[in-house]
């Protein structure tokens, strides 16, 4: 136990030994309270299967048992879902300095000043009136199968439409779901591996850094240390985050936290199965290797009860269902509704609860949102693959157009807004929510943000 403990300290100290001025404050703290906790859970664990290994994150089993329900995921969500600030070191008194040698005429060593002064702690942005946002990613059938007239997400359409706002110029990067959800949560642009949904966790090329305006570039799937997200951003705020992913479970079908592929290998995919490509956050080595992911990244089982209390309800939520109930096409078992209908049954299972709990009506905003575009065999306006025979889907049909849907008591119900906005504008608008700053392409001067009206204010980007 002690030599696996001190790899992972030295995996910690190495991170942070490669960063340097403000991105070094905010990773450590936003990564202080995780890494404290895995350190503890070392010191109680018994074994390999000990706290230790529940808290560093399993990798991604080969054929994990998605179908199976979690044994208690009361239990599981009754574990605390917010952080605190670090205190200071403060037990007991210090030890008196030793005094100088005879005849020398330096003052003790506690009476000298200190070679360098620690980091200054990140200042905690001044709330807004939004405290709590709940994102949810799905795989959108096309913009009209969505939000037409006929949509085949009945309950998107007809139950929430009238009660938000629709986004109706928001357009994804790819139609693949990584490039997205990386985006959304980074604000890093897709490479060659990413849009492909990285067939492989292939590391960055040895020594790749973000630009001094924080943007990665080169072909690579997991994140270096340097390339900050969102979750970084809240930590360091001391605002809380989690991740709840459905179908995220062990080979025993147990509820478990931030599965990944082990690096350079190609995942294996179970029908109606979780997929790493649906939880961005698994892709960043600032939220592995010391600690956020395997706290905050969490199986959907833990959801419901911490929505019970505002306290309880992290500031971000972020909720990604399988392929199979995103909505993907050819994802499900044999015999289970797929498509647009599996995430239709996926809305009306969570979303009532989210617009039910305290968090949300006290000062949410929730997004529904698409994280992957309707597949090239499927009919963007109709969301059904072509009939035997038929010509192509139209031309003049944009696939990425999928469009997302705003519901609080800040949006006005059944308005619309046909502003062009991408992932990067999602990314953006969830910092200016929270008062954060902008992180890589969200920080463009040509990234738009829907937050305005949300907090109140007037005019735009």
């Amino acid at each position: 136990m002690k030599a696996g403990l001190s790899k992972r300290v030295d995996r910690a100290i190495s991170a942070a030994a490669s960063l340097g001025g403000k991105r070094f404050a905010l990773l450590v703290a936003s990564s202080l309270v995780a890494t404290s906790a895995i350190v503890a859970g070392a010191m109680t664990g018994t074994g390999s299967d000990g706290a230790l290994a529940a808290l560093l994150g399993r990798k991604l089993p080969v054929s994990a048992q998605a179908s199976a329900a979690p044994a208690n995921p009361v239990a599981e969500g009754a574990a605390a879902s917010t952080s605190t600030a670090p205190t200071r070191a403060s037990a007991g008194e210090p030890a008196p300095a030793p005094a100088a040698a005879p005849g020398s005429t330096l003052p003790p060593p506690a009476a000298r000043e200190p070679a360098s002064k620690p980091a200054p702690e990140a200042p905690t942005p001044e709330p807004g009136r939004v405290g709590h946002v709940f994102e949810i990613s799905l795989a959108s059938p096309g913009y009209e199968a969505a939000f037409g007239a006929e949509s085949q997400i009945p309950y998107l359409a007809g139950t929430l439409r009238p009660r938000g706002e629709l986004l109706s110029g928001y357009s994804l990067l790819s139609e693949t779901a990584l490039p997205n959800g990386v985006a959304a949560i980074s604000g890093q642009p897709p490479n060659s591996l990413t849009e492909a949904d990285c067939p492989a966790y292939d590391e960055f090329k040895a020594g790749t850094a973000p630009d001094a305006k924080g943007v990665v570039s080169g072909a690579g799937c997991a994140y270096p240390v340097e390339a900050l997200t969102v979750a970084d951003q809240l930590g360091s705020a001391r605002l809380s985050w989690r991740a709840y992913v459905d179908g995220m479970v062990d080979e025993s079908g147990q509820p478990q936290s931030c599965v990944h592929p082990d690096p350079g290998v190609a995942p294996e995919p179970v029908p109606g199965g979780y997929s790493a490509t649906q939880n961005p956050f698994v892709y960043f080595h600032s939220l592995l290797d010391l600690g956020d992911c395997a706290t905050n990244d969490l199986s959907i089982a833990s959801l419901s009860a911490d929505l019970r209390k505002a306290d309880s309800t992290p500031n971000f939520v972020y909720i990604a269902a399988t392929p199979c109930h995103a909505g993907v096409p050819g994802q499900c078992p044999e015999g289970v509704p797929e498509g647009p209908g599996a995430a239709n049954a996926f809305l009306e299972e969570w979303v009532p609860q989210i617009l039910a709990s305290p968090a949300f009506k006290k000062d949410g905003v929730l997004i529904v949102g698409f994280g992957s575009g309707a597949p090239a065999a499927v009919d963007p306006a109709s969301g059904a693959p072509p009939a035997a025979g038929a010509a192509p889907p139209s031309a003049t049909v944009d696939p990425l157009r999928v469009g997302a849907l705003l519901v609080s008591q800040f949006a006005a119900p059944g308005s619309s807004d046909a502003t062009s906005y991408d992932p990067y504008s999602l990314l953006r608008t969830v910092e200016d929510l929270f008062r954060l700053e902008h992180l890589a392409v969200a920080g463009r001067a040509k990234t738009r943000s829907f937050a305005a009206g949300l907090l109140g204010e007037s005019g735009g980007d």
